[in-house]
């Protein structure tokens, strides 16, 4: 898909996900990832993957990004950009769509629940030859949220 073919808001969130790439703290993997959310009255709110020493300490871009978003209130949004950029990532013949790992599906699916809606995935490569637009939903077919725990 052709980046032209976003909205301008879906832009603006991949343009803000972009902008903080270089705040990614990734000793280990050299393996840097931003995600932009934007909240239901419009707001970005960023977020990066941030590394530790005890691997499972790890915090991925998606979830720095929805727990942020929390922090400041919001529970409900409309979408999502993601890219994601490794050390190697040049040398690759076909560039390839960072998407988000289980565990931030699930926390995706979860506020995606909550708000009602089926938000607007983007995954886009840094330099923008190949982008996706995709859903939450669609991430995660059979999630299993709050609805799911409702007698």
């Amino acid at each position: 898909m052709a980046p032209g073919t976003l909205t301008e808001e879906q832009l603006r969130s991949l343009d803000a996900a972009e902008a903080v790439l270089n705040n990614s703290y990734n000793p280990y993997s050299h393996f840097a990832v931003g995600a932009c959310l934007v909240t239901e009255n419009g707001e970005l709110v960023s977020g990066t993957n941030v590394e530790n020493a005890a691997y499972g300490s790890t915090i991925c871009a998606e979830r720095s990004a929805l727990v942020r978003a929390n922090a400041e209130g919001h529970r409900v949004f409309r979408g999502i950009s993601i890219i994601g950029r490794g050390v190697h990532s040049e040398r690759q013949s076909e560039p390839q769509l960072t998407g988000p790992c289980g565990a931030c599906r699930q926390m995706l699916y979860e506020f995606a629940e909550l708000g009602g809606n089926d938000p607007w995935v983007v995954l886009s490569t840094p330099a923008r030859e190949k982008v996706e637009i995709t859903s939450v939903r669609a991430l995660l077919p059979y999630g299993f949220g709050p609805n799911n725990l409702k007698s």
